[in-house]
C-alpha cells in the first residue's frame, strides 16, 4: 500500500511539473508561487540638472498622453488632468476634475480609465458620458472598433461599445493590468503573473502566455506590430511579437526601466531608468535596440511621452519635481 501511495505522489509531481519541488515555481510563467507584481524603483535624490526645461507641478504625477493632432498633453495628477499645449515650456490651458490611473490616446481623444469608470476627453476638456465597472479599469486601448478595458481586480478585460460593456474576456490571469492594441490582435499585460497574453476578442477568452522578464510594468506597441515591455526587475527591453506570440528581443537596460513611450516617426523607444533619474532613447528598427540619446531627468521619472512631430521627450515626476521637456 505504501508504495501506491509514492507512486501516485511522484504521478501526481509529474503532471504538475516543479509544482512538487521547494525550489521551482508551479506554473512557468511565474519567477516565484507567491508573487509581487514590479513597481518603479525608488530614485535617488536628483544630483544632475534635468535636461532640458522644467515647468513647475507640485504633485505627483500618475498619467501622461499627448494627442498628436492637436499636440496636446494630459498631464494626470491626483484628482486632477492638466492639459498643456506642447511646446519647450509647457503652457497650461486647462485644468479637469478626473481620476486617471492610466492616460491613453484614441482618433482625436483620450480614454481616461480611473476611478471605477472610462471617460473620454477631448483636448479642449470635453467629457463624454462614463462607462461604469464593477471592477477597477487601469487601462484602454481601441480594438476592431471597440474599446477595451484592463480590469485589475477582476483579473479580466471588457469590451466597450457606445458606452455600454458588450461582454468580458478572461482566462489564465492573475491581474489584467494594461492592455493593448498591435492593429491586427490584442495583449494584455499581467503583472502579478509576469507575463503578456494574446486575446481572443470575438471569442471572449485568453489565448498563448509568454513570461516576460522578472518583473515586467509597462508596455506600448510599435509600428511594426510588436509590444515594447520594460523588465524592471531584470533590467531588460524585451520585444514580442504577435500571432504568434514570441519573445524576438531581450536587451539589457541597467537601472530599473520603467515608463516608456515610442516615437513613430523615427524608431525611437524612450525609456525610464527610475534608479538613475534618466531617460534614454533606443532606436528599435533594427536587429536590436540600440542606444541613441541618453539623458538626466527630473527625479522619480514614472512617466513619459514623445511628441512624434518634433521629438521633443516629456518626462513628468512621481515626487512633484514638475514636468521636463527635451527638444532633440
Amino acid at each position: 500500500m505504501l508504495r501506491r501511495k509514492v507512486a501516485v505522489l511522484l504521478m501526481v509531481c509529474a503532471a504538475v511539473g516543479a509544482g512538487c519541488s521547494s525550489g521551482e515555481p508551479s506554473d512557468e510563467l511565474m519567477v516565484t508561487d507567491h508573487p509581487v507584481a514590479a513597481v518603479a524603483a525608488v530614485s535617488p535624490p536628483a544630483t544632475t540638472t534635468p535636461k532640458g526645461t522644467v515647468t513647475p507641478l507640485p504633485d505627483a504625477v500618475t498619467a501622461m498622453a499627448l494627442e498628436p493632432r492637436t499636440r496636446t498633453l494630459a498631464v494626470a495628477t491626483k484628482d486632477t488632468i492638466h492639459l498643456y499645449d506642447v511646446a519647450d515650456t509647457p503652457t497650461p490651458t486647462k485644468t479637469v476634475e478626473l481620476t486617471a490611473e492610466s492616460l491613453t490616446v484614441d482618433d482625436g481623444e483620450f480614454l481616461v480609465a480611473g476611478a471605477n469608470k472610462l471617460t473620454r476627453l477631448t483636448p479642449d476638456g470635453t467629457t463624454s458620458p462614463a462607462t461604469e465597472f464593477r471592477g477597477h479599469p487601469v487601462s484602454a486601448t481601441t480594438y476592431d472598433g471597440r474599446t477595451l478595458v484592463a480590469l485589475k481586480d477582476e483579473r479580466a478585460v471588457a469590451v466597450v461599445k457606445d458606452y455600454r460593456v458588450q461582454r468580458r474576456i478572461t482566462g489564465d490571469l492573475m491581474s489584467a493590468d494594461q492592455v493593448l492594441s498591435t492593429g491586427k490582435n490584442a495583449v494584455v499585460l499581467d503583472r502579478l503573473r509576469n507575463a503578456v497574453f494574446e486575446l481572443d476578442v470575438p471569442g471572449a477568452g485568453v489565448k498563448q502566455g509568454l513570461r516576460a522578464g522578472q518583473g515586467a510594468t509597462n508596455a506600448v506597441t510599435d509600428r511594426f506590430g510588436r509590444v515594447l515591455v520594460t523588465d524592471t526587475r531584470g533590467g531588460a527591453l524585451l520585444a514580442f511579437s504577435v500571432d504568434p506570440l514570441l519573445l524576438r528581443q531581450n536587451y539589457p537596460v541597467p537601472g530599473a526601466p520603467y515608463a516608456i513611450a515610442y516615437d513613430r516617426e523615427r524608431d525611437i523607444a524612450w525609456v525610464t531608468l527610475t534608479k538613475t533619474n534618466e531617460v534614454v532613447g533606443y532606436e528599435v528598427a533594427g536587429e536590436q535596440p540600440k542606444e541613441k540619446y541618453r539623458f538626466p531627468t527630473v527625479s522619480q521619472p514614472n512617466t513619459v511621452a514623445v511628441d512624434p512631430s518634433s521629438g521633443r521627450v516629456i518626462v513628468a515626476s512621481g515626487t512633484g519635481d514638475g514636468i521636463q521637456v527635451i527638444s532633440i
